[in-house]
């Protein structure tokens, strides 16, 4: 039986076979997104409601190429730098399109890191709103608590500033806050490849979100399905588990019993 099958990532109740989540942003056009969105094998795109035309009959529609019956969309607050700003661009979106699940990111004007202050008193209103909100956060394991006793369904920590493809440079915090909460933790921001994204789901998060590195590729498409890869392939070595650390070499073959 596939591995996609018998291990299913459930935010908020709803069910994915894929755990790899691709944006809608930097792509040549939305055609080349939706191929990608193939490519990757994803269910899930995420959508910046302030900069994706959802709604001008004259432009290109997102939805022309990625069906959003088929697709779940997952708007978000990109651009948005207060609480206020966050709150009322979700409530446009479920205005919109109905859309309840949602992804909430306040950034700050330091190298656009998490305004976690501003997050956390958003996403209280949010909950209050009846939203499920899937929180974008730096990898601090005191805070994503705070996050999930919020009410977040899942925690998203950055894995490196956003769009710098530095790769995972804080394993040992994301594996705490995988060990800290209880809901989902999908890895966000700053991935550069497929083998950092494998990294990431080696550590037991459920699963990944990829912009940047896939849309920015020279390749897009290639690189979306080497994504898709790597992220299968790190899951399957999560739950095989990994041989233990040893300092020194041990035999893979018995000592005993050796022809002489």
């Amino acid at each position: 039986m596939p591995q996609s099958i018998k291990d299913p990532l459930i935010i908020a109740g709803r069910e994915f076979q894929s755990r790899l989540i691709i944006g809608t942003g930097k792509f040549k056009d939305y055609k080349e997104n939706a191929a990608a969105l193939e490519a990757a094998g994803g269910e899930m795109v995420t959508v910046a409601i302030r900069r994706v035309n959802l709604d001008k009959p004259d432009a290109p529609l997102l939805m022309d190429s990625i069906d959003p019956k088929t697709t779940t969309y997952l708007p978000n607050t990109a651009g948005c730098f207060t609480g206020d700003d966050a709150v009322r661009t979700l409530r446009l979106a479920r205005e919109l399109g109905g859309w309840n699940l949602v992804k909430l990111e306040v950034l700050s004007n330091v190298h656009l890191y998490p305004d976690m202050a501003e997050t956390l008193a958003s996403l209280k209103l949010l909950v209050a709103d009846g939203f499920d909100v899937m929180v974008y956060c730096t990898d601090d394991p005191v805070y994503c608590q705070k996050l999930e006793e919020a009410g977040a369904c899942a925690i998203m920590p950055l894995a490196a500033p956003i769009g710098s493809g530095l790769g995972l440079l804080n394993p040992t915090n994301i594996r705490l806050v995988k060990e800290a909460v209880s809901v989902p933790v999908i890895v966000d921001a700053g991935l550069g490849t497929a083998s950092e994204a494998a990294a990431a789901m080696e550590l037991g998060v459920d699963g990944i979100i990829a912009n940047t590195a896939i849309a920015g590729a020279k390749d897009p498409i290639r690189m979306a399905r080497a994504f898709k890869h790597g992220v299968i392939a790190g899951r399957e070595a999560f739950l095989a588990g990994r041989i233990e650390r040893k300092q020194y070499a041990v035999p893979s073959s018995p000592m005993t019993g050796l022809i002489k």
